[in-house]
């Protein structure tokens, strides 16, 4: 691990320490943690699917395809 500067505006750096605070975690391993997210964020596996338009069905519904003829 190597250590870093970063520069934030005080509203960030206030905010970053009451969710460190709340989640008792630190200040350091929340911002490792949202890089890990948003920068490093795995790629997709397997087929993913892009929608366009009104859903017809909810999810709870998902079975309800087979009614149809």
């Amino acid at each position: 691990m190597e250590k870093t500067q970063v520069y934030l505006r005080k509203e960030e750096l206030a905010a970053l320490r009451k969710a460190a605070a709340r989640s008792g975690r630190s200040v350091a391993e929340l911002v490792r943690d949202a890089v890990r997210k948003v920068v490093l964020k795995p790629q997709a596996a397997g087929p993913v699917a892009i929608w366009d338009g009104e859903p017809k069905r909810l999810s709870v519904e998902h079975d309800t395809v087979h009614d149809e003829p």
